[in-house]
């Protein structure tokens, strides 16, 4: 017997990205729509029928009307594709009206998965759901996968939720046991909630958000296609447009900052990564004006791109302030900068702002004697 679906969550259809620019928004708000289509190409690629989406496929209790519109329509034009859709906890049962609207407007090929009865995806294949009740339920959903099923079938577990061994500093106390793939006999537990691929257990996967949504996960965003065809295997499927990178540069003096800079950073598809760049060491003035210079030339490449030097500490020599100027109010601001950036009793904070500041000045000085 094989049966393969794609596991899938956490679209987060109309997720605003309030904290970038307009331009870019509305980029990566469309991407995820457009996430719709890519997940149901690679069902088809991938010799599934069936996407199961693991919770939190839309980013808030009331999405806007046309994104529940759009996404249903997207989901209707797979019309080959069966769409299984659980609660997460961002759009949990208690949101009633958006899944009235669900059931009203949903095309055919779209199951909303609304209690916790077990389902039938073949003969031989059942699902046991957990649908997140409200946004923080306070207990463990995942019980309801204890429910029988008939004698030797597959299992399939489908839940949403945060699991007890998770350690990564956002705080939140975990719902679902490691091993709950083990207690309630399933062939495979597919999980929504984490936004990185990650696997918990032989049999237990986080698919990952198709699309990446913040700089906290590494490697590419996408879902996994499970193949319950003798071994459960569960092969990773790059889905995601965006990429979200953080390189880090640690320089020295003398270094080829502009060198250093275009191996850190991606060169293919440029427009559609978001690139936050970090930089640690000393470079001497004149480095890290060019470095400064770089990071400006190159910035508009992306489609969004910051730099956070904070770290990267200068070192001024007399000589330079002389580049600045050698006289005047230019030199005396340039003097008091050096003299707050070494003075020990300051703190390192401000320190490193009269430093940022010191080396911005000097960039200013050059940029106006050229």
């Amino acid at each position: 017997m094989t049966f393969r679906f794609l596991h899938a969550s956490d679209l987060h259809l109309g997720k605003p990205f309030g904290g970038y620019p307009e331009g870019i928004r509305n980029r990566l708000r469309e991407a995820r729509h457009a996430a719709i289509g890519r997940l149901a190409q690679a069902a088809r690629q991938g010799g599934a029928q069936v996407v199961l989406l693991a919770g939190d496929s839309f980013d808030a209790e009331t999405p806007a009307p046309d994104t529940l519109r759009q996404a249903l329509r997207a989901m209707a034009d797979e019309a080959d594709i069966r769409w299984i859709m659980l609660p997460g906890n961002h759009d949990s049962l208690a949101a009633t009206e958006l899944w009235r609207r669900i059931a009203t407007d949903g095309p055919a090929n779209l199951q909303p998965l609304l209690d916790d009865n077990p389902v039938a995806l073949a003969g031989d294949v059942w699902l046991l759901p957990a649908p997140c009740t409200q946004r923080r339920a306070g207990r463990d959903l995942t019980q309801a996968m204890d429910a029988a099923t008939p004698e030797g079938v597959r299992r399939v577990g489908l839940g949403h939720g945060p699991v007890t061994d998770f350690d990564d500093g956002d705080g939140r106390a975990g719902i679902i046991p490691p091993d709950r793939a083990a207690r309630s006999g399933l062939d495979y537990l597919a999980l929504g909630d984490w936004h990185g691929q990650r696997q918990i257990g032989p049999a237990t996967w986080y698919s990952g958000a198709p699309e990446a949504d913040s700089f906290k996960h590494d490697g590419p965003a996408g879902a996994l296609l499970v193949d319950l065809g003798g071994q459960v295997t569960a092969q990773p499927v790059p889905i995601g447009q965006f990429r979200w990178t953080r390189p880090h540069l640690d320089l020295l003096p003398g270094a080829d900052t502009r060198a250093a800079l275009t191996r850190a950073l991606p060169t293919e598809r440029a427009r559609d990564h978001l690139v936050s760049v970090t930089a640690g060491g000393r470079l001497a003035m004149s480095d890290r004006a060019a470095l400064d210079a770089a990071l400006q030339a190159i910035a508009p490449d992306y489609g969004w791109f910051a730099a956070d030097l904070s770290a990267l500490q200068v070192e001024a020599r007399p000589d330079d302030l002389d580049l600045i100027d050698r006289a005047g109010a230019l030199r005396h601001a340039a003097d008091t900068l050096l003299a707050d950036m070494t003075d020990p009793q300051r703190s390192q904070a401000d320190r490193d702002i009269s430093a940022a500041a010191l080396s911005r000045l000097y960039s200013f000085a050059q940029e106006v004697q050229a």
